[in-house]
């Protein structure tokens, strides 16, 4: 392997089409999957590839974000040369935050040259999935390329959202549009495309070269989607390498959970009873901050007639969360969450530290975090109702943000 290679994780997203959960966090922090934070699954697969020096590229609403990495991710040696740094927008070249992904690591060339690694991997902290980058690397170095695309193959019905590459038969890209209308699909597959993944390796001196100039393009959205790769082709060795999952599913799993209804999916997904998410495999672990929070319990089982019952079923439970004669069903709960006697959660979201009243019933619903259902209250059972005071998605998930007062 090279001698030096430096992991670039850019992890200021707004992440505006998941408001209100993004109301006070980026996308990155945003919980997922009961205990989890989004970012964990990018750094978990740095830690399981052996990628121990990392920068990590912030900007909106860091502040949940900068608590978590402290808390959990603060793991790697320094005598060792193994370090997480926190990089906010240090505004050192000109005033403008990052204008885009390139934007991003332009205004990040002076750690590059402080650190001076032969290789750079840039990963999105807002994707999950399980990849071992080595092998990308390894792959990158066969081909002594300057740049390496991770792609995975995607239904053309979702070009509107990805990039769409075209490539020659020795992987090498010949083709790159960003978000198109009208895709170029896979030779023989009209139904396919091969979507850029948002994982990159570059021979540091390209990436600098390519960047700056990039930078001095006055029309140029400073993206590596849309500017610096479809510039690369002509004049680069630019190569595709198809992802290797190491979620051992016959389905390969990448997920950018960039809207409300996607999230939610994704999340209840987790429930099931063969969940297309392994969040179990000791081989692969996705490692996050734990509070010391004591053992998730119920309690109450009267078995008369309209007796109490602590029930949990087709559901995930975090740690320090007490059902106290109320009954969830095909729900997340994270740490700390109450649901009182007589309650019902069906198919729905709870962050840290929700309290759930007595005979309060929800369906299909996200609350963030230390929101108080009153007793009796009803959520996701009336939707015109709940669209006059709550984000109510297309699909009809109702979203109660942090800091609401419910009466």
């Amino acid at each position: 392997m090279p001698e030096k290679m430096l992991g670039v994780v850019l992890a200021g997203g707004r992440g505006e089409r998941l408001y209100p959960l993004t109301q006070d966090r980026a996308k990155p922090a945003v919980p997922f999957g009961g205990i989890y934070r989004i970012i964990d699954f990018t750094l978990s697969n740095c830690l399981n590839s052996g990628i121990r020096r990392l920068d990590l590229l912030t900007q909106y609403k860091s502040l949940s974000l900068n608590r978590h990495i402290m808390q959990g991710w603060n793991i790697f040696n320094p005598e060792l040369d193994e370090f997480i740094n926190l990089s906010p927008a240090q505004q050192r070249i000109g005033t403008d935050w990052y204008l885009g992904t390139a934007d991003a690591i332009y205004q990040n060339i002076y750690v590059l040259q402080m650190d001076r690694p032969d290789l750079v991997l840039i990963l999105s902290g807002d994707h999950i999935y399980k990849m071992n980058y080595m092998e990308m690397i390894t792959y990158h170095r066969e081909r002594r390329a300057d740049l390496t695309v991770a792609v995975i193959e995607m239904s053309k019905d979702l070009s509107r959202e990805l990039g769409v590459l075209q490539v020659d038969e020795d992987y090498r890209i010949i083709g790159f549009e960003e978000k198109p209308e009208i895709p170029r699909t896979i030779p023989g597959n009209p139904d396919l495309i091969l979507a850029n993944m948002g994982v990159y390796v570059f021979n540091t001196e390209t990436l600098v070269r390519r960047v700056i100039e990039d930078a001095k393009s006055p029309n140029s959205q400073h993206d590596f989607g849309r500017n610096v790769i479809p510039a690369m082709i002509g004049q680069d060795r630019v190569y595709a390498y198809s992802f290797r999952d190491e979620n051992k599913k016959v389905a390969k799993y990448w997920r950018d959970i960039g809207t409300l209804d996607a999230y939610y999916e994704a999340s209840m997904d987790l429930v099931a009873i063969d969940p297309q998410f392994n969040l179990y495999d000791q081989d692969w672990p996705i490692r996050t901050y734990q509070p010391a929070t004591p053992p998730a319990k119920t309690v109450f089982f009267e078995e008369h007639e309209g007796g109490r019952r602590g029930m949990v079923l087709n559901s995930l439970i975090s740690g320090g969360c007490i059902i106290s004669g109320g009954k969830v069903f095909n729900s997340i709960l994270s740490p700390r969450v109450y649901v009182h006697s007589h309650a019902e959660v069906w198919n729905s979201i709870l962050m840290d530290g929700v309290d759930v009243g007595r005979y309060a019933r929800l369906n299909r619903v996200i609350v963030d975090k230390r929101v108080r259902i009153p007793e009796g209250y009803q959520i996701g059972f009336d939707l015109p109702e709940d669209a006059k005071k709550f984000t109510v998605t297309e699909s009809g998930i109702v979203v109660i943000p942090k800091g609401t007062l419910l009466v």
